[in-house]
């Protein structure tokens, strides 16, 4: 049975979808579902009755939301966006009503300091290696959540290589959560290890941020080899969500390499691009999301209009 927490979610899903027309197909009063989603009223029972076959001729089903969406960042090479692409994207998320989890899984920690949690008391690694205690998560703003790491988490990595189980225990601590949540992102460090392998057996696909420079470009056939290797032998349900290009610059050689990418992929490269902006750079010198170091920017718009392009992705695969 249709809910409102469902229809909301729906909505914020499909944002192409008017209000106007749905009350209107529906034949409820004008004005009933903007007030719902402003918070202002409840839906009766005969409302959501009502609304339940027009909302299904569009593609919901009661079991759409029921677990958060776990997305894994990856890439093998550091320096190309993973970090500022999880914070990002999950700011955006956030912003548009879904609640959101980041998982800092780079020993670096570069994901928790930006969110400014510098030494966490309670973090990834100890849930890691010690089956009683559950994942840490801090509140870090309105919707969005943090399960920060640091330097232990490397130390973890090389018990986790020893241990039985290993590559299942971050997707076994997600589990009783993944209700709780409408998206789950995983920063992953830049390597192919264990901790890279144990994120994508948790989660339901991976999302390529790709710099268009050859150096990055090289080893991408070797990610794609090990994301199968992991479909093949651990979780058959992942896939590539697509590649994001980042740190992109107005010039023939960016240009020739991207069209490159875009002809020989089997899969969606995302129509949006992060540029190359200063402000990408002094947001991490002061280890800030860039929405908080300057909201108004070229930059932060170019992680809100990716959020967009990224969710409408999202609800055509489903």
């Amino acid at each position: 049975m249709l809910t409102q927490e469902n229809l909301i979610n729906f909505l914020r899903h499909n944002p192409a979808l008017t209000v106007s027309t749905l009350e209107k197909e529906a034949s409820i009063p004008k004005g009933t579902i903007a007030q719902t989603l402003a918070g202002t009223r409840n839906l009766s029972e005969k409302h959501l009755v009502a609304l339940f076959p027009i909302l299904s001729k569009y593609g919901y089903s009661d079991s759409l939301y029921e677990k958060a969406r776990v997305i894994s960042i990856i890439n093998h090479k550091g320096g190309v966006g993973k970090t500022t692409t999880t914070s990002s994207l999950g700011e955006a998320l956030a912003r548009r009503g879904f609640k959101v989890l980041l998982i800092d899984l780079d020993p670096q920690g570069n994901l928790s300091q930006i969110l400014g949690i510098d030494a966490p008391e309670s973090q990834v690694a100890q849930v890691l290696l010690n089956h009683a205690i559950p994942l840490p998560i801090v509140e870090i703003s309105e919707n969005l959540y943090l399960s920060p790491s640091d330097i232990e988490l490397a130390d973890a990595e090389i018990q986790l290589i020893l241990s039985v189980g290993g590559d299942l225990r971050l997707k076994n601590k997600l589990q009783p959560i993944l209700s709780t949540f409408d998206y789950v992102l995983i920063d992953c460090p830049p390597s192919l290890n264990k901790l890279t392998i144990s994120a994508m057996n948790a989660s339901n696909s991976c999302l390529i941020t790709l710099l268009p420079e050859m150096s990055a470009v090289k080893g991408l056939n070797s990610l794609l080899q090990r994301v199968m290797e992991v479909k093949t032998n651990l979780n058959a349900e992942l896939v590539v969500d697509g590649i994001v290009f980042t740190m992109v610059k107005k010039n023939s050689v960016h240009e020739g390499i991207k069209e490159n990418v875009k002809s020989s992929v089997p899969f969606r490269v995302f129509n949006t691009e992060i540029k190359h902006l200063v402000d990408f750079q002094k947001s991490q010198i002061l280890q800030s999301p860039i929405a908080k170091f300057s909201d108004n920017s070229e930059a932060a718009k170019n992680y809100r209009d990716f959020c967009d392009e990224f969710i409408q992705y999202l609800q055509v695969v489903k």
